[in-house]
């Protein structure tokens, strides 16, 4: 995908709105998508509180703050999220954080499962993988890359993981495996204070912008 009209998309969110979007359908036993389970419904409710925290607690470094200061080009952000995703409750804060300290960035959310188009054309591994963000110049709507969906040490143990998982000679043992792995990557999160997320968006920033 060389272009993306991202003005015209349909249900376009900013972080404010998809933070109410989510309460609003948590209120109705609901969550974002088609799957309404007890076990969907719990992940929101998990992903509404790590937003609520990181809101309050993280912090954009100074290293962050001043290179994003350099950019002088209008980009838009667009991120491919669903509030039911684990990743997405701890990265897509601290992109609000970047985005809203930098005033030639504006950052949008959509819903995945809404927009599959568009997530076909940013697949990880052959996988749906969210939260994913693209990166968009403004005025021409050329896709300059994207970002997602964690970071790379995070990335390498997920996939370890899924290796693992395939392997498996029984349901019990993947099950067990992938619980595990959700419990390990939130505490890796919480060990890495963001700081991994905003690097790697600065790198990519860099490479991109760089021309």
């Amino acid at each position: 995908m060389t272009h993306l009209a991202w003005e015209k998309l349909s249900n376009r969110y900013t972080y404010t709105e998809f933070r109410q979007l989510a309460d609003q359908l948590l209120a109705k036993g609901q969550t974002t998508g088609q799957d309404h389970s007890d076990a969907m419904i719990h992940y929101t409710e998990l992903n509404v509180t790590r937003m609520k925290r990181l809101d309050k607690r993280s912090r954009l470094t100074e290293e962050t703050l001043a290179a994003l200061q350099k950019i002088e080009r209008p980009l838009v952000w667009l991120t491919l999220t669903e509030a039911w995703c684990g990743d997405a409750a701890q990265v897509i804060p601290v992109l609000e954080q970047m985005a809203a300290s930098q005033s030639h960035i504006d950052h949008f959310l959509i819903l995945r499962d809404e927009h599959l188009d568009i997530m076909d054309a940013f697949l990880t591994g052959g996988a749906r993988a969210i939260p994913i963000t693209i990166v968009i110049d403004k005025e021409s709507n050329e896709v300059l890359g994207h970002w997602g969906p964690r970071p790379e040490v995070l990335q390498y143990q997920m996939m370890e993981v899924k290796a693992a998982s395939l392997a498996a000679t029984s349901q019990e043992e993947r099950t067990i495996l992938t619980d595990q792995a959700k419990i390990d990557a939130q505490k890796w999160y919480a060990r890495d204070k963001t700081l991994s997320t905003q690097k790697e968006v600065l790198e990519m920033l860099e490479t991109l912008l760089k021309h």
